[in-house]
């Protein structure tokens, strides 16, 4: 195999073929209005052609920056949060050495400004008191909270470390291109930037520098990332038959199961790097789906660690899930199960096996028994673990992800309600301008 692969086999007992092929229609519809961008949110729809526009010139200005912050930093400390943060982290972590952290001189990638957390973040400026670092900050506004609180804290502490001229060298901000508070203060101060594309919303921006520069710092090579994006392009667009197009495919298989009630949708990987390509998966899912009391649900496990945690539920609890199992065919390495005399734990019939043999094997015998146990599977599974097929794979999922919000019939590039915790906030802080906010919540909440 040397492509992406669906395989429905597992739902049909829950989901027929003859279903899914039902979707067909609407799906091409759907198809249509992202390529042609005339569907909702259709000034959001950047991101599709995202992967052939970006050239060479683009490329090599990212990786001279990396390569300039790299020279002068033993850590860059990334702010963002959301799409600001999840794509590269999603990348670094599926492509990078478990144990790098530990022994590697490369210049490490950090990330700061994806909470509001007293303790990280004094934990992490105590840990660069001891280290050369230096900063990229992602915010197309330059307000967002998060990200703007680590950054007064992480600049102050950059300035006061290496002076407030050499900080500005090795500060780079990602923004909006003309306007806002970031934009704004990269002018005063003279840091190099990066645009965010208007029409690319943040959790759809993990090919754009949001995500390309921090990957490119962390030593990966950004121009595979493209290439296999630019085939996912090629292979989900509307030009690509339903049958034959995996977007296609992914999409009416979930939308089928969630109109059979199965509303919560949870992303198995067996692989512990993709950790973070299922948390990047659950904000892009959550945040485009979740609106108009309509959506699926996503979740997501680490197999077989959580199978010793959360398998009793997925085996026998309430029947509202299906899986979406995520694996790798081919291992970057080789390691083999060895012989032991005693055999006490007896396993030596698992003598000369490969690990991941053992681990496929796992995979299969759970897809069977959450089978039995009421819970549908669909498997998608990559050839290799390199930056041309997780390239591939954030696209294909970017693409399916708008055919469903479309199905669904709701904007998927939108996120109204991720405004209301924050409004709330604010009024709780004391913001000017929410005086009787504060006085009506400080009463709900007995202050």
């Amino acid at each position: 195999m040397n492509k992406l692969q669906v395989k429905l086999d597992n739902i049909y007992q829950f989901a027929s073929s003859d279903e899914i092929q039902s979707l067909k229609g609407k799906i091409e519809e759907c198809q249509r209005q992202i390529d042609e961008k005339t569907g909702k949110g259709n000034d959001f729809l950047g991101w599709v052609s995202l992967p052939t526009e970006i050239n060479d010139i683009h490329i090599e200005s990212i990786v001279k920056v990396a390569s300039e912050l790299k020279l002068k930093s033993e850590i860059v400390v990334v702010i963002g949060i959301g799409g600001s943060y999840l794509g590269a982290k999603a990348v670094i972590e599926a492509l990078g050495n478990s144990f790098s952290m530990l022994d590697s001189e490369e210049t490490k990638v950090l990330f700061a400004g994806n909470s509001i957390c007293e303790d990280y973040h004094a934990e992490l400026l105590n840990f660069l008191d001891k280290h050369t670092y230096s900063i990229v900050v992602i915010s197309k506004s330059g307000t967002t909270t998060e990200p703007a609180i680590a950054f007064r804290l992480l600049k102050q502490h950059l300035e006061g470390k290496v002076g407030k001229t050499e900080a500005a060298s090795r500060i780079v901000a990602i923004t909006d291109q003309s306007k806002g508070a970031l934009r704004k203060l990269a002018e005063a101060e003279g840091y190099r930037t990066f645009v965010i594309p208007d029409d690319v919303g943040g959790r759809y921006s993990v090919l754009t520098p949001v995500g390309l520069l921090p990957i490119a710092i962390a030593g990966f090579n950004i121009r595979q990332l493209v290439e296999g994006a630019r085939q996912a392009m090629a292979d989900t667009s509307a030009k690509k038959p339903f049958d034959e197009n995996p977007a296609c495919q992914y999409a009416a298989a979930r939308n089928v199961l969630y109109n059979k009630g199965k509303k919560v949708e949870i992303m198995v990987n067996y692989t512990p790097k993709l950790h973070f390509v299922a948390e990047w998966w659950k904000q892009l899912y959550g945040e485009s789906e979740g609106k108009e009391n309509k959506g699926i649900f996503p979740a997501g496990v680490d197999f077989t660690t959580d199978l010793h945690s959360m398998g009793q539920y997925i085996q026998q609890g309430e029947r509202f899930i299906f899986e979406t199992v995520l694996s790798v065919e081919k291992p970057s390495h080789k390691l083999t199960i060895p012989n032991d005399p005693d055999n006490l734990d007896q396993l030596n019939f698992l003598t000369g096996k490969r690990l991941s043999e053992v681990n496929h094997k796992a995979q299969l015998g759970t897809i069977v028994a959450h089978n039995d146990g009421g819970v549908p599977c669909i498997q998608i599974t990559i050839p290799e673990l390199n930056a041309y097929w997780i390239g591939y794979l954030l696209y294909f999922f970017e693409r399916a992800c708008a055919i469903s919000g479309y199905i669904l019939e709701v904007n998927p590039f939108d996120q109204p309600g991720v405004e209301a915790y924050k409004k709330n906030m604010f009024a709780l802080l004391g913001k000017p301008g929410f005086e009787e906010e504060n006085k009506i919540l400080r009463n709900r909440l007995g202050m």
